[in-house]
């Protein structure tokens, strides 16, 4: 994957996605690395497009936009429509397997898994997909430690959470194996 990897996380506002990208990020730093976070909404927060990036690099980051991603996450069929083909050519597509996927797209490696769906009924509660996520995003790249990606996660997440987002992880991790 280079000495830099672009992450773009992309869903309907609400979803947690900037957090996510924040967890990611923050992750990176503990290893070590250098990282860059940014994100974009659609025209309204909530239900609108929702768009985090995240560099992850060994070297210093010189321009802090993603390109062409080496991962892209869609969650819903509005950010696969609008981001599937902003992969690299031997990218990955990780998407909730309620996405319906375009047979023509040109991408490297299409991973489709119950992101939404662990969320709901494993875990009980919806709002936790982007930790599902950020588990299943660690299994495909490794490229923050599950250590690192913990930590991030229980330090960002409210109080009294910190065992259904210990879970989530772990359920994202099941998702790839």
């Amino acid at each position: 994957m280079g000495d830099q990897i672009g992450i773009r996380l992309t869903g309907s506002g609400g979803q947690g996605l900037i957090l996510g990208g924040i967890i990611l990020a923050e992750a990176a730093l503990r290893d070590g690395k250098n990282a860059i976070q940014s994100q974009s909404y659609g025209p309204e927060a909530r239900g609108g497009a929702s768009k985090s990036e995240v560099i992850i690099s060994d070297e210093e980051i010189d321009f802090p936009k993603v390109d062409k991603a080496d991962l892209i996450l869609a969650l819903t069929q509005i950010a696969y429509d609008k981001y599937a083909n902003t992969a690299k050519n031997m990218g990955i597509l990780l998407v909730d397997s309620s996405v319906i996927i375009n047979q023509d797209l040109n991408s490297g490696k299409i991973v489709s898994v119950p992101i939404l769906e662990t969320a709901n009924e494993i875990l009980g509660k919806p709002m936790v997909a982007n930790i599902v996520a950020l588990g299943v995003i660690q299994e495909l790249l490794n490229c923050v430690s599950k250590d690192a990606l913990e930590v991030a996660v229980l330090n960002r997440v409210p109080k009294g959470t910190e065992e259904l987002n210990k879970n989530a992880l772990i359920e994202g991790y099941k998702l790839v194996k």
